[in-house]
């Protein structure tokens, strides 16, 4: 598999060598600060609120008027043209992609490391992510600097990534049995400690599982759930968020300080904005999501049915932290070795007040 890959990786680059040679070219221009500045963004995924009504219209309009007409991007989602966000990382290391989009635990194969700040069960709500993830963005900068050559420049959310099931449930100990997608190795060792049957699936084909049988449930975010058709295939969504779906946004190093100076500082400040709409718009969509789930909101589209929406008990409450501490948590250790202890230790334990012995 390991050799698959890598044949699969080397297809891709030599695939994305013409747009390789053209950055390059591109840049070696851009080294005058009154050429104008072309650059190629891949975003987040797509036919969902983040990318539809933020990331799109960003790149295509909005880095164009804060420059005053100096930089103009292009833009195509992470899950179309052939790309596979498993290889993201190294897609962006080598610079056949310049600036792009990697969700921390579809790469956590790559350093199980920079998934810290989103494993699942860690962060109940959006308060609590804000502060593992501010508490541990200097080292995930250093991270992908000193191992990819990637430079940070924005950590986006989406809304939580809840539980839909096909039949009713009442929490998270009633699970057992049945068959949930997800979409991360973290993921799948939580549920199946609840004695459910976890199958990772990519986000395109969580509706045709529920729908055909080949899932009972399913983890995907709230409202990202509803704009793929769940309430029509699903009778109950859960409250309780597994986790967010963090991603980073970064650029190849070395075509990054290609740009002038100039240009990279309006590149910071316009992503900063960027991040900062995104995290608003995430706990705003988990609502709605949960709205629109149960037939409360006016959303786009119409489900054929309201969903139940079941709430997190005060038992969901009490489990989730047995289940990080017991089990997210000392896998995430096993996988990544020292490196995860002393970064929980450091930047993390501070903050959720978990001891868990290392194995």
């Amino acid at each position: 598999m390991a050799v698959h890959r890598m044949l699969e990786l080397g297809r891709k680059v030599a695939s994305f060598a013409a747009l390789s040679l053209f950055m390059s070219c591109a840049a070696h221009a851009q080294a005058d600060v009154q050429e104008p500045i072309k650059l190629q963004i891949i975003g987040g995924l797509d036919a969902v609120t983040q990318y539809t009504k933020i990331e799109q219209p960003f790149w295509q309009s909005g880095i164009e008027a804060l420059s005053a007409g100096r930089i103009s991007a292009t833009i195509r989602p992470l899950n179309g043209g052939g790309l596979r966000s498993q290889e993201m990382l190294q897609l962006l290391r080598l610079g056949v992609v310049t600036f792009g989009t990697a969700i921390l635990s579809d790469v956590e194969g790559e350093a199980p490391e920079l998934n810290a700040v989103d494993l699942p069960a860690l962060n109940p709500d959006v308060a609590t992510l804000r502060q593992s993830v501010d508490a541990f963005r200097g080292h995930l900068r250093e991270l992908l600097r000193d191992r990819f050559g990637i430079e940070l420049l924005g950590v986006y959310v989406y809304p939580a990534q809840v539980l839909f099931c096909a039949k009713p449930f009442k929490g998270l100990d009633d699970l057992s049995g049945r068959k949930v997608r997800t979409s991360s190795v973290g993921q799948s060792e939580m549920m199946a400690a609840l004695g459910a049957l976890p199958m990772i699936l990519p986000f395109a084909q969580t509706t045709a599982a529920l729908r055909d049988g080949i899932a009972d449930c399913a983890i995907t975010g709230t409202l990202s759930g509803y704009e793929i058709g769940l309430p029509n295939v699903s009778t109950a969504v859960h409250t309780f968020a597994v986790n967010w779906g963090v991603s980073i946004f970064g650029a190849n190093e070395a075509y990054w300080h290609s740009l002038p100076a100039d240009a990279r500082g309006v590149i910071r400040r316009a992503v900063s904005q960027l991040e900062e709409k995104i995290w608003s718009q995430a706990q705003a969509d988990t609502d709605l999501g949960l709205a629109c789930d149960a037939g409360k909101a006016a959303c786009s589209g119409k489900s054929e049915r309201p969903m139940t929406v079941v709430p997190t008990s005060a038992a969901d409450k009490k489990r989730r932290r047995q289940l990080l501490a017991g089990v997210v948590l000392p896998h995430w250790f096993a996988r990544c070795g020292q490196d995860c202890v002393t970064s929980w230790n450091t930047y993390l334990k501070p903050i959720h007040d978990i001891e868990v012995n290392a194995p």
